[in-house]
């Protein structure tokens, strides 16, 4: 799906499906530096269990146009004008690492819309090492091979190559799209205070060997919201729904229809 929002081009992949008003939203939001082609194991499943899928690449990410949004503020309202454009409301929002801080302030701005949060290996602060933001913003393919060594239990393991690798596959991706992301991440401060506002039901899963988000960073933030549920996949690192996305969309799916 293609459409405009501030007269720039933005891609929403949506399994070929389009938006039917009779059915419940899900909006995939993905991590820094990324792409809607980190959804792919995800997007057809939940598709084919009767809800719209709209896996949207932000602003200069995959096939959408413009420049990095430069803060998770930015973004949250950016978001809110893509919903507008779609006239879609009652959203389950998942994300991923970034996403779940994107999620996170637009719940706070915007929390009439959102129905469900599900929130993937993240946290409610996400500061960066600032040896990755420095590579990142010299545009160094090492930035990207440090985040795959922290992403996943076992990154050698991809046949055909690393798909993080794949997405942010130069120099110019890493610093003007990866660096941006890192330092909004890095930047952000609201979180503490958003979550005391989310009042819809809201599912956290977490790889039990994530290094970006450890388990016991992962489960103090699930605590902070009240009757929130909790799921942790084993053998599992930070790239979770390349890792273990099966066991991910399942459980996604049996939250939401409960």
């Amino acid at each position: 799906m293609i459409f405009q929002v501030d007269n720039k081009k933005v891609f929403a992949s949506d399994s070929g499906q389009g938006i039917d008003k009779k059915k419940s939203t899900i909006v995939l939001l993905h991590g820094s530096g990324l792409s809607h082609i980190v959804w792919s194991l995800t997007e057809q499943y939940l598709s084919n269990q009767n809800y719209n899928v709209l896996a949207i690449d932000l602003p200069g990410h995959g096939n959408s146009e413009g420049d990095c949004l430069k803060s998770i503020e930015e973004i949250s309202d950016w978001l809110e004008k893509v919903f507008k454009k779609l006239n879609v409301s009652e959203l389950t929002i998942i994300g991923h690492s970034q996403g779940c801080l994107e999620a996170l302030e637009y719940s706070l701005r915007y929390s009439k819309r959102v129905k469900n949060l599900i929130f993937i290996g993240g946290s409610y602060r996400m500061p960066v090492n600032q040896d990755l933001i420095d590579l990142a913003e010299n545009g160094d393919d090492k930035a990207v091979q440090l985040m795959m060594k922290w992403s996943y239990e076992n990154y050698k393991k991809f046949i055909g190559g690393n798909p993080v690798e794949k997405i942010i596959n130069s120099p110019r991706n890493i610093r003007e799209v990866l660096a941006i992301d890192l330092i909004a991440c890095n930047n952000y401060k609201n979180g503490s205070e958003a979550l005391k506002s989310i009042k819809c039901p809201t599912l956290f899963i977490f790889g039990e060997l994530d290094k970006m988000v450890n388990i016991e960073k992962g489960k103090k933030f699930a605590e902070l919201v009240l009757n929130s549920k909790t799921h942790i996949i084993k053998n599992c690192g930070h790239m979770i729904m390349f890792e273990k996305a099966f066991e991910m969309r399942e459980k996604i799916s049996e939250f939401l229809k409960k």
